[in-house]
């Protein structure tokens, strides 16, 4: 007999195999996923729906098998197997019955009488006529379940196997429908498995850092501020101190609050919020708490007293929170910007010297990029390539610079320029872009904000980007491939301003943003974006938010000057023409002038670096000042957005405000400016020329 009923086990087993990968869920840390990441908690589900539709299959293959080939071999064994098996038996019995008289009439004497002896051969010559006809009948019915064997027993087989191939056919149908989904996982896993090895690095090196100052690293988010209060609340003249989780959004200046349930260890209940009027911080001899401060709301009458959990907690929620004691934040007014200007000249030319060494002999250098060259070698190139004594007469060519060495010095000279190439002012946004969940609207978000970025840094990125999709197309040499790119120059070219879980957290999205614009770079770097055609979409590239509560941009922010090139069709085209175009030297390495400022609030022009210095033919600096006619003292100046001073230097100014005798600055992305009989510093982009 033949068993085809499957094992309860194992189908039971294979079942709940796959109902628990249909509803396992991974949790996403973070507030967005990347697509490799929704590919890669899709598989669950898409394994799960493979199994039981294999399950389901094989099901019906055993469920069809009692048809096809169990109930004809059963009809075929009653019928065929049973009759032959009478059939000898009556044939046995029979010749029992003649070999019996047989051998009794074979006994009988001779000198019986004839006529009985005829007798007795009548009676044998009759039994063996019965024996010879069922002889016949069971060599027939052998016979003929010999013959059916050949049709009534093979052909339910045949079918059999049919539903079995059918089954297997489903199975290679599936495989083979599985397969382009397979494919996208095995990249996607490829892909996660890169980017978590890029950053297990720098999640391990902020891990130091907190361990040996917990103070320098404080947690940032989404919101302005947020974490844990106790606020005094008066019931039944009794004050008691209740626990809420506090969040803080400083552009509508609400405030909301969540009671903590200590039981459950969380948040609960509904929230409770209102809209900040004022903050003050409590002294000491006025409250039996420590680290507490006073707010006071615009939609609700009466003071509510907070405390913080420590002073430094205090002084970051009242720092949020403007409040009347807040901690001036330090500037380092001895920052490097022009120094870093003038070197950016000379580290421009000699990366346009690399590049090509780099596209030609070295493009199918296997790991391009990716491996790292001899430090000392690194810090030895980067010296004579950023001194303008001995950058001209830097040999690349030469066998002591190897292509890792002169490759870990492209990587290195972007790392430590003050601001990251795609400048911390528009870092977030294009994480934000990253996180879209089409993918058409991440490459036209990303599109618009690189047309935002200063015009030098803009044109440093077209050329890497250029370069990288260079190096990405020898990806079958040099494994290099746009994912792997991506991974490299993503936390390098959008670095966070702070260094927090967070920032790192988000490295993922940094390589996708690089990723889109090797991908899309002929497009990205081609067309003006649809967004950027109107005077008010282009935004102008602040150093500053827009408000009166901002703080001051740090030297880091301030636009910075990559490199010096001649852009005569592109400044012709962005020009006013209320604005004279500027002076153009007659010096080659000088065919333009680095500023040009916006007119008549396009904003197309703005936050470029005034030029200080740049260099001659002959690889010295040239001596000669480059100052645009826009620049011209004497010019008036009207504000287009609201700032705060927070030095001595600078001009406290609300929008409208008209300024006198507005001119060039030697402090790279301000402008000079007179106020009320007041000289001090304005932000450029937040000016446009009357």
């Amino acid at each position: 007999s033949v068993c085809l009923l499957p094992r309860p086990c194992l189908s039971t087993a294979k079942r709940k195999f796959a109902d628990s990968l249909n509803e396992f869920k991974f949790q996403c840390i973070g507030d967005a996923e990347t697509d490799d990441e929704i590919c890669i908690a899709k598989s669950l589900q898409e394994f799960a729906t493979v199994l039981q539709n294999l399950e389901d299959e094989r099901t019906r293959m055993i469920e069809n098998a009692n048809d096809v080939l169990i109930t004809p071999l059963e009809r075929f064994r009653k019928e065929q197997i049973s009759a032959a098996k009478e059939a000898r038996k009556k044939y046995d019995k029979e010749t029992e019955k003649y070999c019996a008289v047989l051998e009794k009439h074979l006994s009988l004497s001779a000198k019986k009488k004839e006529s009985h002896l005829h007798e007795a051969d009548n009676q044998v010559d009759n039994v063996r006529q019965h024996f010879y006809e069922v002889s016949l009948e069971y060599v027939f019915k052998v016979q003929e379940v010999q013959e059916r064997k050949m049709f009534d027993f093979v052909e339910p087989l045949l079918a059999f196997l049919q539903g079995l191939f059918t089954y297997y056919h489903h199975g290679y149908e599936l495989a083979k429908d599985f397969n382009h989904f397979k494919t996208d996982l095995t990249i996607s896993i490829q892909n996660t498995r890169n980017r978590f090895e890029s950053t297990r690095s720098e999640v391990e090196s902020l891990m130091r850092k907190m361990k040996e100052n917990p103070h320098e690293h404080k947690s940032v988010s989404q919101h302005t501020m947020e974490g844990y209060l106790f606020v005094q609340e008066k019931r039944s003249f009794v004050s008691t101190w209740v626990k809420y989780y506090c969040t803080y959004h400083r552009e509508p200046k609400r405030v909301t609050m969540v009671l903590f349930d200590p039981k459950s260890g969380g948040k609960t209940g509904e929230e409770d919020s209102f809209t900040l009027k004022s903050c003050t911080r409590r002294k000491t001899d006025s409250i039996e708490k420590r680290f507490c401060f006073d707010v006071e709301a615009l939609d609700r009458t009466g003071v509510i007293t907070m405390q913080a959990l420590s002073e430094e907690d205090r002084r970051l929620w009242m720092e949020a929170m403007d409040g009347r004691e807040p901690v001036a934040m330090k500037r380092n007014w001895n920052s490097s910007g022009p120094r870093t200007s003038v070197m950016s000249i000379y580290c421009f030319g000699w990366y346009m010297r690399t590049k090509p060494l780099v596209s030609s002999p070295g493009i199918d250098d296997q790991g391009l990029y990716r491996i790292v060259g001899v430090s000392s070698r690194v810090q030895k190139l980067l010296g004579l390539a950023m001194d303008p004594k001995t950058c001209a007469d830097v040999e690349l060519e030469n066998s002591e610079w190897e292509i890792k060495t002169i490759t870990s010095a492209i990587k290195h000279y972007l790392r430590v320029l003050p601001g990251p190439l795609m400048t911390y002012q528009y870092q977030r946004s294009f994480i934000k872009a990253a996180k879209l969940d089409n993918q058409e609207a991440r490459v036209t978000e990303v599109h618009a904000l690189v047309h935002r970025l200063p015009e030098k840094n803009r044109q440093m990125l077209e050329l890497l980007m250029k370069h990288l999709a260079t190096v990405a197309s020898h990806h079958h040499q040099n494994l290099m491939t746009i994912a792997n790119l991506g991974v490299v120059f993503g936390p390098t070219l959008l670095r966070p301003q702070e260094e927090t879980v967070a920032a790192i957290m988000d490295i993922k999205f940094q390589n996708i943003v690089v990723e889109i614009l090797i991908e899309h770079h002929e497009k990205i770097f081609r067309d003006v974006p649809a967004s950027a055609g109107g005077p008010t979409s282009l935004q102008p590239n602040q150093s500053r938010r827009r408000s009166t509560d901002s703080k001051a941009p740090s030297c880091s922010e301030r636009p910075l000057t990559l490199f010096h090139t001649p852009t005569h069709s592109q400044k012709g085209e962005k020009r006013n023409s209320a604005e004279p175009p500027p002076p153009v030297p007659s010096s080659a390495n000088c065919n333009s002038s680095s500023n040009s400022s916006s007119s008549g609030g396009s904003g197309q022009s703005q936050g470029r670096t005034p030029r200080h210095s740049l260099t001659s033919n002959d690889g010295e600096p040239d001596t000669r000042a480059i100052r645009p006619s826009s620049l011209i003292a004497g010019r008036k100046a009207r504000a287009l957005y609201a700032c705060k001073a927070e030095h001595n230097s600078e001009l406290s100014f609300i929008a409208g405000t008209i300024f006198e005798n507005v001119h060039g600055s030697r402090e790279p992305g301000w402008l000079e400016g007179t106020l009320d009989g007041r000289t001090g510093l304005i932000p450029k982009n937040y000016v446009e020329f009357l």
